[in-house]
């Protein structure tokens, strides 16, 4: 099960892609394995040196018990110092930003893909908007041709 996040790539142009672990409880996990999440509004911060995942919501387990866990609570991103510290730079440096991009599976364990971020303008966001509908016809007229 993959949780996209399908607005990133139409509101920012993304520079990098890392992908990081995530500290859930177990009831979290299951609701994300059953697909009951989202990351439309999400970012990551950096603070102390250490990277935290803020505004995804991930809703509660149906067969929680009093156990359950808060649906927007901050969490943890786990990743190598020096790759933090390098984010760190460039997002304090370059005006970048970090935002998830999925939540996916790899090996039985949550994955985060974050992307290295830039805000797209309203003309950016024209100008993807027409060069996705010359794919879409040029991909047309290929396949009736």
């Amino acid at each position: 099960m993959e949780i996209l996040n399908r607005k990133a790539r139409y509101d920012y142009f993304v520079e990098d892609e890392i992908e990081a672990g995530i500290v859930l409880t177990g009831t979290e996990i299951k609701s994300i394995r059953a697909g009951k999440a989202n990351i439309g509004d999400s970012y990551a911060i950096i603070r102390n040196n250490e990277i935290y995942l803020l505004n995804t919501h991930i809703s509660e387990y149906t067969e929680g018990n009093r156990f359950n866990h808060d649906e927007l609570r901050t969490r943890k991103l786990l990743m190598h110092k020096k790759e933090i510290l390098k984010l760190a730079n460039k997002v304090n440096m370059e005006g970048y930003t970090l935002i998830p991009l999925k939540i996916y599976f790899s090996k039985g364990r949550a994955k985060v893909l974050v992307g290295v971020c830039k805000g797209k303008k309203n003309y950016d966001k024209r100008e993807t908007i027409k060069n996705r509908d010359i794919e879409r016809e040029m991909r047309k007229n290929i396949k009736y041709n």
